[in-house]
């Protein structure tokens, strides 16, 4: 007999007149895990001969460049008079936006990205794991060593505020992927029309955590690069947590 499958969510009773309320919030040193290799000089650079070469080259790499193209025409959903331009690290904030994983991801579809973070380190660890574990499901084997980097950001403003415990049970704040997303995407959908600012919501990956979904790059403020991290997967689903060697210590308070 085949295994029951979960119930669809029904996304036509996701009702904004009941949306979360907005707690206005002032959230400093949030934390969001990216792969250190996005942090490496262009690879382009080492095939161009002179400065023209370069500049050449990187016009052919924007013909098939999600995020060099979204900066010139915007996505389906996104304004390229959203992104943000002449501040540091602001290539960062912009490919959150514009390289949008297929199916999106909890409270953005493939129209549009936002910027996930934790409250805490502890949080965006246990969100990026989940996430290259599952992938290293997909393909049967737990061999993999992935090194990442804090991209350290503050939040000023009022929020969509998922934390209440009255929501615990709605599907959007569900574990499962099949039955969360499809319902986090249309209510997030829901409220950026509304003039939303994005949501906090409990981490349903970390046990305790709080995480936070900017809807709209200019809310990222003040970003700048943190310490580094290391996920090594070694045969077992669980991997070990570390700090490359050479990283500086953990400062502390």
């Amino acid at each position: 007999m085949a295994e029951a499958q979960p119930a669809a969510p029904d996304l036509e009773a996701l009702d904004v007149a009941a949306s979360p309320k907005l707690t206005n919030i002032a959230c400093f040193d949030t934390i969001r895990l990216i792969p250190s290799g996005r942090l490496k000089p262009p690879v382009l650079a080492p095939l161009a001969a002179t400065d023209q070469a370069l500049q050449e080259l990187a016009a052919l790499e924007g013909v098939t460049n999600s995020r060099i193209q979204a900066s010139g025409s915007g996505m389906p959903d996104l304004d390229p008079r959203e992104l943000v331009f002449g501040r540091p690290n602001d290539s960062f904030v912009n490919a959150a936006f514009t390289h949008v994983r297929p199916g999106g991801n909890r409270f953005n579809d493939g129209l549009r990205g936002a910027w996930y973070c934790g409250f805490d380190v502890a949080t965006s660890l246990g969100e990026v794991t989940y996430h290259l574990t599952r992938e290293l499901d997909a393909i049967g084997r737990y061999d993999n060593v992935t090194d990442y980097a804090e991209m350290i950001a503050d939040f000023i403003g009022p929020f969509h505020d998922l934390t209440e415990p009255s929501l615990g049970t709605q599907p959007y704040l569900g574990p499962d992927v099949a039955l969360a997303y499809p319902s986090g995407q249309v209510l997030a959908r829901q409220l950026r029309q509304q003039g939303s600012n994005g949501l906090i919501y409990p981490s349903v990956r970390y046990a305790g955590g709080t995480c936070l979904a900017a809807f709209r790059p200019s809310l990222v403020q003040n970003l700048r690069q943190g310490s580094l991290w290391r996920l090594t997967w070694a045969g077992s689903r669980t991997p070990e947590v570390s700090r490359p060697a050479g990283t500086p210590p953990l400062s502390t308070c």
